[in-house]
């Protein structure tokens, strides 16, 4: 699926606009994330934090988990925002639930500065991918 850089825009600027309700007491790291499907709907969410650090949940889950409550199988692309002068990588377990709806997806992580934005085939972040084709 070819995304339009208008298309990609907006998915950053969604993923941006959820990190402003980011619930990070513990580390004061605010993240941002925003999905596309498909069928280009876009999804989006922020990381939340818990007292019990191993109950704490990324972005990028919660946005792909928001999809999937909406109906979606397949994502196209991920944006991952940070207000960091870097930008952040997804995690591990980010890449594996990512590689579950979204094998072929584009992996956008910006921040805001535009100039160090990076992106990725999500192949390139997580190579042979455990999914539900090696089952």
């Amino acid at each position: 699926m070819a995304i339009s850089e208008a298309v990609l825009d907006t998915l950053k600027r969604r993923a941006r606009e959820a990190a402003a309700h980011a619930y990070a007491p513990y580390s004061g790291f605010a993240v941002g994330a925003a999905v596309l499907t498909d069928g280009g709907e876009i999804h989006s969410s922020t990381n939340v934090e818990n007292a019990s650090f191993g109950l704490s949940n990324c972005a990028e889950r919660n946005a792909i988990f928001q999809a999937v409550a909406h109906g979606a199988r397949k994502l196209a692309a991920l944006a991952v925002y940070t207000p960091t002068p870097d930008a952040t990588m997804p995690c591990g377990a980010c890449r594996q639930v990512l590689a579950e709806f979204g094998a072929d997806a584009i992996v956008v992580c910006c921040t805001d500065d535009g100039a160090r934005e990076q992106r990725f085939a999500l192949v390139e972040l997580l190579p042979a991918a455990f999914g539900p084709a090696s089952l």
